[in-house]
């Protein structure tokens, strides 16, 4: 199984909301880059089955636009389980009924993320594993998700993951 953690796009800054950290939605730059990271993954051959998404409006919109811009219909999901206090165990159960043909997307927040993919790749929560925002790993996946068993594919920035989409764009021009 494919297993792609995929951190929100840029939010409106914390300081310049009002409302519940819950409601804080992207920016227009975050959902023009998020936009531009889908292209990269659709080039790195991203055909997702499922997409769960936390309910934080930012990972809900970026699950939104990464279902939306993606080529294979998939399913998109909203999980507490990647809700920013979740824990990385919570994580890793969710992962456990999927078969080994899936390509889930994780659309979620840190630390949680980059400590659920240390637990799968080493066995062990650590935040030695962060992703920045729009970034993404993917992580193969043995079936029954075990942690410690997971073989990591790679690991892009939001900046690398536009530029592969930025060189799709050039060779389907030329």
């Amino acid at each position: 199984m494919d297993c792609l953690f995929v951190r929100h796009g840029i939010a409106v800054a914390r300081e310049e909301w009002e409302g519940k950290d819950v409601d804080r939605p992207l920016t227009e730059n975050g959902r023009r880059r998020v936009r531009q990271v889908a292209d990269g993954l659709r080039r790195l051959g991203v055909r997702p089955t499922v997409i769960y998404a936390s309910p934080a409006r930012r990972a809900v919109e970026t699950a939104q636009l990464l279902h939306d811009l993606l080529a294979r219909p998939s399913l998109m999901q909203l999980r507490d389980e990647l809700l920013p206090e979740a824990s990385p165990a919570q994580v890793v159960r969710l992962l456990r009924d999927l078969t080994p043909e899936s390509c889930v997307i994780c659309v979620g927040h840190e630390p949680q993320l980059g400590m659920a993919a240390s637990v799968l790749l080493s066995g062990r929560a650590t935040a030695s594993f962060p992703l920045k925002k729009a970034g993404a790993c993917l992580i193969e996946l043995p079936i029954p998700t075990k942690p410690g068993r997971g073989v990591l594919r790679w690991w892009l920035t939001s900046g690398q993951l536009r530029a592969i989409g930025k060189g799709a764009k050039r060779s389907e021009v030329g």
